[in-house]
Order: structure tokens, then C-alpha cells, then sequence
């Protein structure tokens, strides 16, 4: 089972923080996986993804021309990102900033409003790439939200409580209106 997921959004959207710990988690529980970051020469604001690539055995290449998932933050990403997933792949949209429909009738979608959630339980943005992995993690399973929220506390030591107890009612609040059917 290999599964290969582009994360893409703006720079300073957390694109790079989401699929890092996806991919600290999928390792820790004992997947074979690879991390492969790209980002514009802007960084904040200019364009940002990565690759993760997840599997029960060996992987041989990290690049995903063909990806099974993406979880896509903006509109730019949607454009670059959605005509190069698999057939009967899987797209997370933030919806609160990608305003347009997919063209494709043969993959998932799930729409999660992330950043009004945000604004509305944290009074805060800093917390939609959080979000929006919990809906990544409920829409594919491939991990646990219990093995982000450890690795969160393994990438984030020594962090407050206080920010931590956001993250983690962050995953659930993503994960839960994916379950619910976003």
C-alpha cells in the first residue's frame, strides 16, 4: 500500500508543519515513509507544498506526479494540484478560501471551513492547518489522530498547554465535520 498526499497553500499557512506531522506520525507507527518539501523563493505568502509519501514497504521515490490525496489550503493549489491526482483520489479543501468547484466528478471531495472554525473557536487563524488535518486524517485513515496528537507533543515539546489543548481540539474539530460529511 502506497499512498503518496501533497499538501499545498500559501507560505505561512502551516502547509509544511501539516505534512511533517503527518509523516512524524505514519513513522511512528512504523509505515515507511518520505518528506519532501517545496516553497516558493518568497516564503510567506508565495507558494508552498509538500509530498508525503506512505507505505508498508521500501519507497523507492518521493515525487508524486500522480498523487492519491492532496489537502489544499487555496486556489492556486487547487488549480496546480487537482488535475494531477489518481482517479478516485481524495482532495481536503479549505473552503473558507477556495472558492471554486472541482472540475472532476471521479475523485472525493471534502470541504472544511477552516478558517471560519478557527476564527470562531480560537479567535485565530494560526490553528487551520491543524484543522484541516484533522479532516485529512478522518477522510483517509492513513494515521491516527491519536498518533498526530503524540507527535505534536513530540515536535512541539516543551510548548504551553495552552497551545497544545488548540491543536488537539483543532484535529477533532476537522476530523469531525469530515465524519459528519463535509
Amino acid at each position: 500500500m502506497l499512498k503518496k498526499t501533497v499538501f499545498a497553500g500559501f507560505g505561512g499557512q502551516g502547509v509544511l508543519m501539516m505534512g511533517y506531522l503527518y509523516a512524524v506520525a505514519a513513522m511512528r507507527e512504523g509505515k515507511e515513509v518520505t518528506y519532501l518539501p517545496s516553497y516558493g523563493a518568497e516564503m510567506r505568502g508565495g507558494t508552498a507544498n509538500c509530498t508525503i509519501a506512505v507505505s508498508d514497504e521500501e519507497i523507492f521515490s518521493p515525487v508524486a506526479s500522480s498523487p492519491d490525496h492532496a489537502v489544499i489550503l487555496n486556489n492556486p493549489s487547487l488549480i496546480k494540484f487537482e488535475s494531477a491526482l489518481t482517479r478516485g483520489g481524495l482532495i481536503v479543501l479549505n473552503s473558507s478560501l477556495v472558492d471554486r468547484k472541482t472540475s472532476r466528478d471521479d475523485i472525493t471531495v471534502y470541504r472544511v471551513p477552516a478558517n471560519e472554525l478557527a476564527k470562531k473557536h480560537f479567535n485565530d487563524d494560526r490553528s487551520v492547518n491543524i484543522i484541516m488535518l484533522g479532516g485529512f486524517i478522518a477522510a483517509t485513515k492513513m494515521t491516527s489522530i491519536e498518533s498526530i496528537v503524540k507527535a505534536l507533543h513530540e515536535i512541539f515539546k516543551g510548548k504551553k498547554s495552552d497551545i497544545m489543548a488548540i491543536n488537539e481540539k483543532s484535529l477533532t474539530l476537522g476530523a469531525e465535520l469530515v465524519i459528519k460529511g463535509a
